[in-house]
């Protein structure tokens, strides 16, 4: 199974080394990394193309953002499978990639544990993601998988569709969403850590970015749930968090 990663970067030197570098360390061997640049000016495509690897390609144009980047992954991948990296995250070790494909063996879609960290030097943890298995409707009551660890076959991407651009930080949220409640997909959590991520990114940089990012989450489940003006899952969504900070 060749599977493909996705990575939208716009002046991200300061950390995409590490991500490309924990790409390139994966024992599995089918795999292809696409990099979504969006005409960055500090010296990103510079350490990119310094790791040069036919398991890479470049992408670099202005975009419209985010969501438009990572569309555009979605149109690039020649894999049987996609998930995305932010380009400030890293897999956790070299066998992400295979948990993945094992997982996906017997799923359309897979999810697993993520670790948050302060930066990829230390590898400090200051919160940990240990997700639960799916079950119909849990969206709707506050559960979530963590993006950077979900990764789906072919098929669903085609029925999904892209991410909706009218979303600001939670298009990832919809479009996991659409995926696992409004199709039949199979789906499976792998009971391993795949990828520390930097703290701090765009839904978690403060409680600002936490307020916007649950709304529009509750948009989407408005769309596509018929959740009302206030749903369960508002406020069961981010009291779920909080045993994430309960470091061990």
């Amino acid at each position: 199974m060749k599977i493909s990663v996705v990575t939208v970067c716009c002046n991200s030197a300061r950390t995409i080394g590490h991500t490309v570098e924990s790409f390139l360390a994966q024992s599995h061997p089918y795999k292809e990394l696409i990099i979504v640049d969006g005409a960055s000016r500090d010296g990103t495509l510079d350490i990119v193309r310094s790791f040069a690897s036919d398991d890479m390609k470049i992408i670099s144009e202005p975009d419209k953002g985010i969501y438009d980047a990572m569309n555009k992954g979605l149109a690039a991948f020649t894999g049987d499978a996609i998930g995305f990296l932010n380009s400030d995250d890293r897999f956790k070790d070299e066998s992400a990639l295979a948990h993945i494909a094992a997982g996906l063996n017997d799923a359309d879609v897979v999810f697993g544990d993520l670790d948050f960290v302060t930066d990829h030097n230390s590898r400090k943890v200051v919160r940990r993601w240990r997700g639960t298995p799916y079950r119909p409707r849990a969206f709707a009551t506050g559960w979530m998988p963590p993006h950077p660890t979900f990764y789906v076959r072919r098929a669903v991407v085609d029925a999904v569709g892209r991410f909706d651009m009218t979303y600001r930080i939670a298009a990832d949220y919809d479009f996991m969403l659409r995926a696992m409640e409004l199709h039949d997909f199979r789906a499976a959590m792998i009971d391993q850590v795949l990828i520390d991520m930097m703290q701090g990114g765009d839904s978690t940089s403060g409680l600002k970015a936490y307020v916007k990012s649950n709304f529009e989450a509750l948009r989407s489940r408005q769309k596509w749930l018929d959740a009302g003006a206030f749903d369960r899952a508002l406020v069961a969504k981010p009291l779920r968090k909080i045993s994430q900070f309960l470091v061990r």
